[in-house]
């Protein structure tokens, strides 16, 4: 990891002002990794069209204030996603403007469509065991401390590309009754139903996180690489958690939307949230509300 110090502040429109994106030398993700994200934003962004060149190794060596070693792998990164071809005595040419993340989530659509979940991806499971309950479970499903329940790890694909990291805890007298290979083939809401629980409620937050080592393997990224972090429980129609799941989503593949509507209260103007089915994100075919 190149470790230089750098100034340097990625200056670009917006009405008639400049807002600075600047390399951080202090934090766990790497300076060419930062530089191809900032770079792979330009592409998204449409700053840099299909057929451009992007600067050379020189030019963002010079540009970003690091060494012509941190900015040859930030190009070989680009390269590697399959957003730009690199040409000896051509320089680096963006190959096509990339499609805007492939799932777009309505923000109200917590549990998802089932069968479309199905269809759409493809689960396989890490880990699978039965622990006991640390405070943070015991916490969520509100057991007592050291209670049993099912632990399990799952990648979820989308085209054969990892989507989603997913950590479940469920009360072991659930959990028992299905296994790996149910956990595979079935989304776990759908194996909670199977097994005679009446799923009525879920409350979740959403926040960010950064991959640990563990997660940057399941999910064919970088240590460090910003996440979508959402953490939920699912109840059943006696109130009763049922599930505590932890999902880190990648952003390049995933995001919520949501839209809203200006409502006049009597305490005055406010937003308020519209309820709609989830629309696929620049003309991606996929479109999945919440995920087990």
């Amino acid at each position: 990891m190149d470790t230089t110090k750098t100034g340097y502040s990625d200056e670009l429109e917006t009405g008639g002002e400049r807002t600075s994106v600047r390399l951080d030398p202090n934090t766990r993700v790497p300076l060419y990794h930062q530089i191809f994200l900032i770079l792979r934003n330009r592409i998204f962004g449409g700053e840099v069209r299909s057929g451009e060149l992007v600067p050379g190794e020189q030019e963002l060596a010079l540009e970003f204030n690091v060494s012509r070693i941190t900015a040859k792998r930030a190009l070989n990164e680009l390269a590697d996603a399959g957003l730009v071809v690199r040409e000896r005595g051509r320089g680096t040419r963006v190959i096509h403007r990339p499609k805007a993340p492939a799932v777009t989530s309505s923000i109200d659509g917590w549990l998802e469509n089932i069968s479309l979940m199905g269809i759409a991806t493809e689960a396989r499971v890490l880990e699978l065991d039965y622990v006991p309950a640390n405070e943070d479970i015991v916490h969520a499903l509100e057991i007592e401390p050291g209670t049993e329940v099912q632990h399990a790890v799952r990648v979820r694909s989308l085209d054969g590309e990892p989507m989603s990291y997913l950590v479940t805890y469920v009360p072991a007298d659930i959990g028992r009754q299905f296994g790996r290979e149910d956990l595979d083939a079935k989304p776990l809401l759908l194996l909670l139903e199977l097994a005679g629980v009446n799923v009525a409620s879920a409350r979740q937050t959403i926040s960010a996180s950064l991959a640990d080592s563990d997660v940057a393997s399941a999910l064919s990224v970088h240590a460090g690489t910003p996440l979508i972090e959402v953490r939920r429980v699912v109840r059943d129609s006696s109130g009763r958690p049922v599930e505590y799941i932890r999902v880190l989503y990648r952003p390049d593949i995933y995001r919520f939307e949501m839209s809203m509507n200006r409502v006049r209260e009597r305490e005055g103007m406010r937003w308020a949230t519209e309820t709609a089915p989830s629309v696929p994100a620049g003309g991606a075919e996929t479109n999945i509300t919440g995920e087990h």
